[in-house]
């Protein structure tokens, strides 16, 4: 049970700059009396108090209501307060508990803190040090909800998702799934800005590699002197200017995968030794002795690969070895049915980051970009979208918000649709509706006549209805 000391209970409230309206603090004594004096210094502190007089009714109090901070009696009959610490952790674990402790009993409040209490004050009670001790872990606990807001904040602006739902896209999802358990390489092929890397890390992030490195090298972006050295790492005295041994990608992807992005840059010196990590496993430091390759490798390139061995840029061999499975990241074009979520998607991540409010976008504006050929595909899309959140003066986008090339292109005129051999007869039918609505602005009565079906029938096929439900 508490005990405070007479005098230290009718002091004048302290002095410390506080935000302790904020604060609300859930005493727990078995003793009615200590309760009720320990809730006067709290109120007089400016902070809300609960009470409870035993373990149960605290729990009740802390799943029904936002509690900073829990202080309990340590020794109580019945659940002891280290008992409804552990309690707390499981329903609360951000509520920061303080424990009172009869003299004598130290060693026992100690070994509370390893389990997660902030602190333990000692009785009699003195009201300063309660104060101060309920304060500080009030303190603490807001800057760690803080600290963990800021941590999902960061990571929703800086981790990259696929975003889209076209059959296209989800046929590529599909194999990129079934892929990412195996030690197979992956080739992803595709156009500049097509997200070849998103797919990379998606087939890393479903991979038993998940927890290792990621680590990915613009082959394009390294100038070829180094290049080697990046990858494999060197020795000291390797070469000219190595006046230390360097760890190179490989050994910094070691457990995990290793995404080589434009690999149809490679010289053929780099070439040659890539072909060895993937037949033996192993690899060589520019000047140093042989290292097991324990990673994964996905490359990408947007050049045709067979073409460039054709040529006789790009060794035969390799591309076999790279070309395990191929993935293609399609482009823009060929999923417009995405291209609204996308612009959703862009608005929300870079409203965020530049602090606006979230913008809406004007039919016009949404037709400008469902329009557009998109050479630059995904990435084009989202500067597009980036400038128009940083320059827009209204909280809707037009199309004055879209550069001139987009604001003025004009509609693209139908053209043939193409399938491979095998797709099924829903598949094809769904696209050629969606193609046609893309074309009549998304009027389904147009749509229809176009088609020579009924408005009813393109309802029931975007709607997923069988056959045998219609009429």
């Amino acid at each position: 049970m508490a005990e405070m000391q007479g005098p230290e209970a009718s002091e004048p409230p302290s002095s410390v700059a506080t935000n302790d309206g904020d604060i609300t603090v859930l005493v727990v004594d078995d003793e009615r009396s200590n309760v009720e004096s320990l809730q006067k210094i709290f109120v007089r502190e400016n902070m809300r108090v609960l009470s409870a007089f035993d373990a149960k009714q605290a729990l009740e109090q802390v799943r029904s209501h936002r509690i900073n901070v829990v202080l309990t009696d340590l020794m109580m009959p019945g659940t002891t307060g280290l008992e409804l610490l552990r309690a707390v952790k499981q329903v609360t674990p951000e509520v920061e508990v303080v424990l009172m402790t009869a003299y004598g009993s130290v060693e026992a409040a100690v070994s509370a803190m390893r389990e997660g209490a902030y602190d333990f004050v000692e009785k009699p009670l003195k009201r300063l040090t309660i104060v101060k001790s309920v304060r500080k872990a009030a303190e603490k606990q807001k800057l760690v909800l803080e600290n963990r807001s800021l941590k999902n904040e960061i990571k929703r602006l800086t981790t990259r998702e696929i975003v889209g739902s076209s059959p296209t896209l989800r046929r590529v999802i599909d194999v990129a799934t079934q892929a990412a358990p195996s030690m197979a390489t992956v080739l992803v092929l595709g156009e500049s800005g097509t997200g070849k890397e998103l797919l990379a890390r998606y087939i890393h992030d479903r991979s038993a590699r998940a927890k290792r490195p990621f680590v990915a090298v613009n082959c394009a972006a390294i100038p070829e002197t180094i290049l080697e050295s990046e990858l494999f790492g060197h020795e000291r005295g390797a070469f000219t200017g190595a006046t230390g041994k360097k760890e190179g990608r490989f050994a910094k992807a070691a457990g995990g995968t290793l995404f080589l992005d434009e690999i149809g840059e490679l010289s053929p010196q780099v070439q040659v030794k890539l072909l060895r990590v993937l037949q033996e496993g192993e690899f060589e430091p520019l000047g140093g002795d042989t290292e097991k390759a324990d990673v994964r490798i996905v490359a990408a390139t947007n050049r045709d690969l067979l073409a460039e061995v054709q040529a006789g840029r790009f060794r035969e061999d390799l591309y076999y070895r790279l070309n395990v499975i191929a993935i293609t990241a399609p482009p823009l074009r060929a999923r417009r049915e995405d291209i609204a979520l996308l612009v959703d998607h862009f608005l929300g991540l870079y409203a965020a980051k530049n602090g606006k409010a979230r913008l809406t976008v004007s039919r016009i504006a949404l037709d400008k970009l469902l329009d557009y050929h998109w050479p630059g595909n995904v990435r084009e899309l989202e500067n597009v979208i980036e400038r128009a959140v940083v320059l827009s003066r209204s909280d809707t986008l037009t199309e004055h918000d879209l550069p001139d090339a987009i604001a003025h292109a004009a509609p693209p005129t139908p053209t043939a649709l193409t399938f491979p051999i095998g797709t099924p007869l829903e598949e094809i039918e769904l696209r050629v509706i969606k193609e046609t609505l893309r074309h009549t602005k998304g009027d389904k009565s147009v749509a229809a006549q176009l088609l020579g079906i009924s408005t009813r029938t393109i309802y029931r096929k975007l709607d997923g209805v069988p056959e045998a439900a219609e009429g």
